[in-house]
């Protein structure tokens, strides 16, 4: 008996431990992944090869996230960024089971009305691709290079408030990020501390 607790104890530890190994870094090679959007449409991340990509933890009832909404923040960035040929992927991987979870229709008309200009809406209703980027809040953004390489990961910006009034005074990380790689600068900030509500897996 004691010899099987030991043996499922080390199984464990082991899966833990690959899982630990296989989940995304800076510097690393980003995992590949594929999820459907709310329209029905298939995306993997290696459609976007060659591109940056920037990737988008949502929930809609989160005040972190409707502070980013709420005052076009987010939506500016996707606009400024997708136009310049990013790839912008908004993620949403609330368990269906939770009082938050956003369902397509749902999220049809969060898109609609706040009128974002991200490339998709992602649904990862098992969590899966947030474990393994280990995404821990919403919004928590990364950001993928041309050669998918994870160049970023964290929050957003610089100020861990709710409040739509701090947009303005907030030094953009993502925007920085960007800016510097496609300068062929070094990111003086590649990973941070993402701020938020935490993510419903």
């Amino acid at each position: 008996m004691k010899s099987s607790i030991v043996k499922i104890l080390s199984l464990a530890s082991f899966i833990a431990g690959s899982a630990a190994l296989n989940a995304a870094k800076v510097g690393y090679e980003a995992p590949e992944f594929k999820l459907m959007d709310i329209s029905g449409t298939e995306h993997r991340l290696s459609d976007f090869s060659g591109k940056y990509v920037v990737l988008e933890w949502v929930n809609p009832a989160c005040p972190f996230v409707k502070k980013h909404y709420s005052s076009g923040n987010m939506q500016s960035l996707q606009e400024k960024w997708t136009d310049k040929g990013v790839g912008w992927l908004s993620i949403e991987s609330t368990k269906p089971e939770h009082p938050q979870y956003f369902g397509k229709t749902e999220l049809t008309k969060f898109t609609k009305k706040a009128e974002t200009h991200s490339t998709a809406f992602l649904l990862d209703e098992g969590g899966k691709v947030g474990k393994l980027y280990d995404a821990r809040t919403t919004p928590h953004m990364y950001i993928i290079s041309p050669e998918g390489k994870l160049i970023y990961n964290g929050a957003i910006d610089s100020i861990s408030s709710a409040n739509p009034k701090d947009v303005g005074k907030a030094e953009n990380y993502v925007s920085a990020a960007l800016y510097a790689a496609k300068s062929g600068e070094e990111i003086t900030k590649s990973t941070t501390r993402a701020y938020g509500c935490s993510v419903k897996y």
